[in-house]
């Protein structure tokens, strides 16, 4: 299939689900039909060409699947009764939040965010299991047990296809799960890759479709700037050898500056058009960063005083941590010290290889090249990433070289 098949039916499959599911129900039975149906373009179009109407083209076909499906079932339970579906025209193009309905159904609120995400991927982004299961790292068959557990739990709730009484709660949901898959395709927490770009591509696509059925949501476009500018430095990361460059030390012409352009206006559209929630400050920081022409530009006090907003507004030990290395930044390793010593009782921050890697470099901001050692070993050993491993291994070498040496 070329990339442009590929491009149209990742793009109409989430659609053709939604409207699916909003006109007969059976979640995790459409979903196989809806498959079926794209399998079925795949081999059609490129040779009879794409039709006029090829959304309609998948719901129609979707739907002459599912009654198959459907009466199969029927037949393998030794029932007479046959199921009726009223016919779908081929130019019936439904309702045109349809995707948004279905990322709230799979970012069903019972759910846990393993399955949230899982679900989405597969429901939404179009991946298969064996695709999900590579990028989270974890045997296809407990990711297909995932999947089919979260099917089955929003099958059991009876939540019907339209657009939630709690929307907000759920969209809220959709943004998180949206920011996790995200997160996890930039920054890999495991294996040997820095990043997944087949992740984080596909949290910036289904963003920009939250976006374009949500325009005036401040969050929504807060999320989706937060994303861009921070893709934007993602060619930088890596040097050719496949190591880690951290940010004051990655090539800017690099970065993509038509993203940080359209992140730029997506953030400051939003914060200008009421109060500013966690995604726009994360942002406006993302922005910061982007719009220094170098690291020793960046405006370290406008973006301590931003983390210590969103610290009052959403705390979170992670954003906290950011907060004390931008307070080192702007007023000096001492200071921070003293707040990562305090992050360091909370436990869901102890053993996190960040807090020690954070410490290791404060504490070779201040000299204390011993404390520093220790803290960089124990961090390249808590982390499950490899570059990370790598270069925090790196870092305590070149520094114990050092030490030596004087």
């Amino acid at each position: 299939m070329t990339l442009v098949f590929e491009g149209l039916l990742r793009e109409l499959a989430p659609q053709a689900l939604g409207a699916v599911v909003r006109r007969y129900g059976h979640f995790d039975t459409a979903e196989d039909a809806v498959q079926e149906a794209l399998i079925a373009a795949a081999t059609q179009w490129p040779r009879d060409g794409v039709p006029d109407n090829p959304r309609g083209w998948l719901i129609a076909v979707a739907a002459r699947r599912l009654t198959d499906l459907l009466r199969a079932e029927q037949a393998r339970q030794r029932r007479e009764n046959t199921w009726t579906l009223p016919p779908v025209a081929p130019d019936d193009l439904g309702d045109a939040d349809d995707t948004l309905i279905l990322l709230f159904m799979c970012c069903h609120p019972a759910l846990p965010p393993e399955q949230q995400i899982a679900l989405t991927l597969r429901s939404v982004a179009g991946l298969t299991t064996q695709e999900i299961a590579r990028a989270f790292l974890v045997p296809e068959p407990t990711m297909g047990q995932r999947i089919s557990r979260a099917k089955q739990r929003v099958k059991a709730s009876g939540v019907p296809f339209r657009m939630p009484a709690d929307r907000a709660e759920r969209l809220a949901a959709v943004l998180h799960v949206l920011y996790l898959i995200f997160t996890e395709g930039y920054a890999s927490t495991a294996g040997p890759q820095v990043y997944r770009s087949e992740l984080s591509t596909e949290a910036i696509r289904l963003t920009r479709i939250v976006h374009r059925l949500l325009p005036r949501d401040g969050e929504v476009a807060g999320l989706l700037a937060l994303m861009l500018l921070t893709d934007a430095r993602r060619a930088a990361r890596v040097g050719v050898d496949g190591a880690l460059i951290l940010l004051e030390s990655q090539d800017r012409s690099l970065w993509r500056q038509d993203l940080i352009a359209e992140g730029v206006d997506l953030v400051t559209t939003a914060m200008s058009t009421g109060p500013s929630g966690p995604y726009q400050l994360q942002a406006a920081i993302a922005a910061l960063h982007d719009e220094a022409p170098t690291a020793a530009d960046t405006d370290w006090p406008q973006i301590e005083a931003l983390y210590g907003a969103l610290l009052s507004l959403a705390p979170n030990p992670m954003t906290a941590l950011n907060h004390a290395v931008a307070v080192a930044m702007a007023r000096g390793p001492a200071p921070a010290l003293e707040l990562v010593s305090a992050l360091a009782e909370d436990k869901r921050l102890a053993d996190h290889h960040r807090l020690h890697a954070v410490r290791a470099h404060l504490l070779e901001m201040s000299g204390e090249v011993d404390g520093a050692l220790t803290a960089y070993r124990l961090a390249a050993q808590l982390t499950r990433s490899l570059p990370e491993q790598r270069y925090l291994n790196t870092k305590a070498a070149t520094l114990a070289r050092d030490q030596v040496r004087e």
